[in-house]
């Protein structure tokens, strides 16, 4: 019997996701458990495996094309075996989904050819799983577009109408604009715009005297990003707490570690981490998140650490880092961050964090505050170390300080808990012989 292969759920918050390549192609013999394709997710590629054994007989989604959680992505089944039943089934589902035709508009009166308004770009209906159109007003064509296809064409500065695609129904999908790309090309240069943007296509603005705009899809991983901040800094009743440190031993003791091991490249946002563990594990009551009926308090500190990607931004997360050395902490965030930017990170690798830290001080920013990933209780924001003019014993001295915000849950965190919170990490971090008795 033909077996269903539906876009599988590879993430706590995938809610569609895109075919970035088949790994098998029609008429190919799968095993179950045999990688199949790979998909994009909200924020990595994951692979997708095979649950029955046969031949892979249909493909319904093409590479570069979307699919919400569920929808019947292939067939795989018997070589000879009937399965059109299965195709009428996906057709049907595909009718109901369509997105009503645009209302037909009348060409305008011919011109001459140096007048005729430049074609212009619709912006992209519904969600991401529909397909991004370009109409050109002066003529009846109409481009279908996949919306990875767009966003890479976009980034690319790539026509689409000088595109054939090769999708169904002549959609351009990715690979169109992967070879697109791999082509010399000469595009004129769009008068009074600068050549950053040159090759890119604007629409004009309703409003008269308005700048051109340009449309591009939203990313899966930006469009998690909305929906979770929603649920973040709106419901989520946030205070904030900021402290000022000293980081003059913590420099000193990076030197002599980096000094005795060139190789282990500690950095300061590693000792950030390793302190923001141990005072974690001294209090437990800042180590929670909010759970509806209960406040869940761990027993480990499993820290997020920020890390920005191409599209957006994600938190893998050091395990048990209260137990972990300077040098494991070290390793482990950059061996996962090279990965959460090549999108090979795990679910498990970015999921289920008890505290995060988010650290801008590497591009000059002195302080700021972070928006709490929930069901965490707190996240703790990090500043550039810089010197600065302090007073000591009545006179005037440099310092090397370092600004931290750390933005707190109402309804897990009063403000005398993560005050004291931020009392032990300030200790611990201008003191860090503290974290060897």
């Amino acid at each position: 019997m033909a077996s269903q292969v539906i876009m599988p759920k590879l993430s706590p918050t995938m809610e569609e996701g895109v075919v970035s390549r088949w790994l098998k192609k029609e008429g190919d013999k799968v095993s179950m458990g045999e990688p199949l394709a790979e998909i994009d997710t909200d924020k990595a590629t994951m692979e997708m495996q095979a649950l029955a054994n046969g031949v892979l007989r249909k493909i319904l989604i093409n590479e570069g094309e979307s699919a919400p959680l569920g929808q019947l992505i292939a067939i795989i089944g018997e070589p000879d075996e009937d399965i059109s039943s299965l195709l009428n089934q996906s057709a049907t589902a595909a009718a109901k989904t369509q997105a009503p035709a645009p209302a037909k508009v009348e060409p305008a009166p011919a011109k001459p050819e140096a007048e005729k308004p430049a074609p212009q770009a619709s912006a992209p209906q519904g969600n991401g799983s529909q397909a991004a159109e370009v109409t050109e007003k002066t003529g009846s064509g109409r481009l279908i577009v996949s919306p990875l296809a767009a966003r890479m064409a976009a980034e690319a500065g790539i026509d689409l109408r000088s595109l054939q695609g090769s999708g169904p129904g002549g959609r351009i999908i990715k690979k169109d604009i992967e070879a697109a790309i791999s082509k010399p090309r000469s595009a004129p240069v769009a008068q009074g715009f600068p050549r950053a943007v040159e090759t890119r296509s604007f629409q004009q603005a309703a409003t008269v005297g308005a700048s051109p705009y340009r449309d591009e899809p939203m990313s899966e991983i930006r469009r998690t990003i909305a929906r979770r901040l929603v649920t973040s800094l709106g419901p989520i009743p946030h205070f904030f707490l900021t402290s000022e440190i000293e980081m003059d031993r913590a420099a000193e003791m990076r030197r002599g570690i980096n000094a005795l091991d060139p190789e282990l490249k500690i950095s300061f946002n590693d000792i950030v981490i390793k302190v923001a563990a141990a005072a974690l594990i001294q209090h437990p009551e800042v180590n929670a998140s909010f759970q509806e009926k209960v406040i869940r308090y761990y027993e480990r500190a499993d820290i997020g650490v920020a890390v920005a990607i191409e599209d957006g931004l994600i938190t893998p997360v050091v395990r048990s880092a209260d137990r972990k050395s300077l040098s494991e902490i070290a390793g482990e965030v950059r061996e996962l961050a090279e990965r959460a930017r090549s999108r090979r990170l795990r679910p498990e690798e970015y999921t289920g964090a008890s505290f995060s830290i988010s650290n801008l001080g590497m591009f000059g920013i002195d302080e700021f505050t972070a928006v709490i990933n929930p069901p965490e209780g707190a996240i703790l924001a990090v500043g550039a170390v810089t010197p600065k003019p302090v007073v000591r014993e009545n006179e005037i001295v440099i310092r090397q300080v370092m600004r931290v915000t750390m933005s707190c849950d109402h309804r897990v965190i009063d403000g005398a808990t993560g005050a004291k919170f931020l009392q032990t990490f300030r200790k611990i971090l201008e003191n860090p012989l503290y974290l060897v008795v």
